[in-house]
């Protein structure tokens, strides 16, 4: 074979795929300058009020809560199932080849936490195209030669087949065999939630035994929807005691909150041992036979 057709095949075999996984975070002026081209796709996750007042150009509405649901045993705000999740993307006319950017828009980590949740949902399924807008739409129209627009863009359906990646998930057995491993658990809820001041009405208050507390919004500029850059991310990670790499499993409440950090820890710091607690502490401090760690209790 001749070397010129080698190359060519080498390329196609064993780069093109390295290709396909897009960065974490684009600016405004990446995406304005992407715009139009066939294969990208801007998916809205503001709430429809607010996209049908301005969006991205050509953007494509999607309901944040379409994301999440309620697993079979109760446990609320979980990974659907994959067929639906399928279904869902596909509808929203995005397929396997499609680049996808998630927009929101912008006023708090809150709001980026739906970005880096529907984020992870994609990497779970084996979709590695997908990126996030770092500070959203208000970070976007900051460049008054970036357009918005009010017209609503209907979905073409495609067809959209997942390639699930059970690494990405961990179950509360799998987080209470941890316990006895030097995997790190990191709470990523408030302060008050993590010394068991704050609770939900059916869960027990305080936190899994040994985690460490990195409150999500510490990793966001100003509790914003700009992330920090990576020197101060690590600065941030090493204040609160929370190693940049090796086994770490991430909780909130209900997976929301963590899914900033997860982002963080995954793909921004390069940790790929880092993984989310869907379930988190709905699940886990609902079940009195999981232990608790109280760090202040009150009378």
């Amino acid at each position: 074979m001749p070397i010129r057709q080698f190359a060519a095949l080498f390329l196609l075999f064993f780069v093109s795929p390295v290709l396909m996984a897009a960065q974490p975070l684009v600016d405004g002026d990446w995406l304005a300058a992407k715009l139009g081209e066939p294969d990208l796709l801007v998916l809205d996750l503001q709430p429809k009020s607010a996209y049908q007042q301005y969006h991205v150009p050509g953007a494509i509405h999607s309901d944040y809560s379409s994301w999440r649901r309620a697993d079979a045993n109760g446990v609320p705000q979980m990974l659907p199932p994959v067929q639906e999740l399928e279904q869902l993307i596909g509808g929203l006319g995005i397929d396997n080849t499609t680049r996808v950017v998630l927009v929101v828009t912008g006023r708090s980590a809150g709001e980026m936490a739906s970005a880096t949740r529907v984020y992870w949902t994609f990497k779970v399924l084996g979709h590695d195209n997908v990126s996030i807008l770092d500070g959203g739409l208000i970070a976007y129209a900051q460049n008054r030669n970036h357009t918005l627009e009010n017209r609503a863009n209907p979905p073409a359906g495609k067809a959209f087949k997942a390639h699930p990646r059970p690494e990405y998930l961990v179950n509360a057995d799998q987080v209470k065999a941890a316990l006895a491993t030097t995997t790190r658990l990191v709470d990523n809820r408030s302060s008050a939630e993590h010394m068991g001041l704050v609770s939900g009405k059916k869960e027990r208050p305080g936190t899994l035994p040994g985690a460490v507390n990195l409150p999500f919004d510490w990793l966001t500029v100003n509790r914003g929807a700009t992330f920090h850059t990576s020197e101060n991310l690590k600065r941030i990670y090493q204040a609160a005691g929370v190693p940049l790499d090796g086994d770490q499993i991430s909780f909130c409440h209900t997976g929301h909150r963590t899914s900033l950090a997860w982002f963080v820890s995954h793909e921004l710091l390069g940790n790929d041992k880092a993984r989310l607690y869907d379930g988190s502490a709905a699940e886990w401090a609902a079940n009195p036979s999981l232990p608790m760690e109280q760090k202040i209790k009150l009378d």
